[in-house]
């Protein structure tokens, strides 16, 4: 899941009609590819759903609930601009797409992301009393990535801690491997064997590549990533003359910003409420209900 713009503000009070009047209770997400616009509340249970394994505790599930619907009422600015079904923005599952993923477990699956829904309806993540970007990955390399370290853009609630667990994850690890041919296919400029032992890494305080450097080409670690369509900016080059292979290896899944899920299922399975899981990847926040009539 990616911010739509990292650290725009929207205040709970500049949006009196939101807020303050009975059509808060009939807040709708217009989610592009869907005909009609979707109640709120049905549309977390499709981001949760798709976002986050089911399997996972309900405790991680209230948490992803509660930074979907922050995510979506800032992004869609409270229902008044449509939505990605993407990772771009987030994944959103209908009904049919539901009953297809999870065949006979639909309904034992349906009644637990349900649950966590209706057990957290209408709250949100507030920072000053201002919707928060709601950034949230897969799998950590071990340490969130703070906001500054994701686009320079320093938010006081989105900094790196410690998430020492995603290291259990299926998906902290992943190798990559190429030709060196399809390796320069992908390329501007063009890569020979002995490239690979001056290419150097910038590496910052999370441990993430900030920027990555060959001669006089200077990439961002984001654009590594997009380029070669790697899990991470976590990320090692090698080449193997024996071979004429290029490898890949990362560590982590994701930007790496905000809540981990796994970090979150580990908290979860050691007790932990999505309270103090969402306090602990989102600095200094409160939870508030958006409007009285959600609860």
């Amino acid at each position: 899941m990616l911010p739509v713009a990292l650290g725009e503000r929207y205040r709970v009070e500049d949006l009196p009609s939101i807020t303050k009047t009975e059509k808060a209770c009939e807040i709708f997400i217009e989610v592009e590819g869907q005909q009609e616009k979707i109640p709120l509340e049905t549309y977390v249970t499709g981001v949760v759903a798709a976002e986050m394994p089911v399997s996972f505790k309900k405790e991680a599930l209230k948490a992803q609930a509660i930074a979907a619907r922050t995510y979506a009422l800032k992004s869609t600015n409270y229902g008044k601009i449509a939505i990605a079904p993407t990772v771009a923005r987030q994944v959103f599952y209908n009904k049919e797409q539901r009953k297809a993923n999870w065949t006979s477990n639909f309904p034992g699956n349906e009644k637990k992301i349900v649950e966590a829904i209706n057990e957290t309806k209408g709250q949100v993540l507030l920072y000053n009393n201002e919707l928060i970007t709601a950034m949230f990955h897969s799998t950590s390399n071990g340490k969130t990535e703070s906001a500054h370290g994701y686009s320079g853009n320093d938010l006081p609630y989105l900094q790196s801690v410690a998430s020492i667990s995603d290291q259990s994850s299926p998906k902290f690890s992943a190798i990559k491997e190429w030709t060196l041919k399809e390796w320069n296919a992908l390329w501007p400029v063009k890569w020979h064997a002995s490239d690979f032992n001056r290419v150097q890494l910038f590496i910052n305080d999370s441990g993430r590549v900030e920027r990555m450097q060959l001669g006089k080409n200077v990439w961002a670690g984001r654009e590594v990533r997009t380029l070669l369509q790697i899990p991470s900016t976590d990320f090692k080059i090698s080449y193997n003359a024996a071979t004429g292979n290029v490898q890949v290896s990362t560590e982590g899944y994701g930007h790496g910003v905000g809540m981990s899920q796994y970090g979150a299922e580990a908290m979860a399975s050691n007790g932990k409420t999505a309270a103090e899981i969402l306090h602990y990847y989102y600095q200094d926040i409160e939870i508030k209900s958006i409007d009285a009539c959600l609860k």
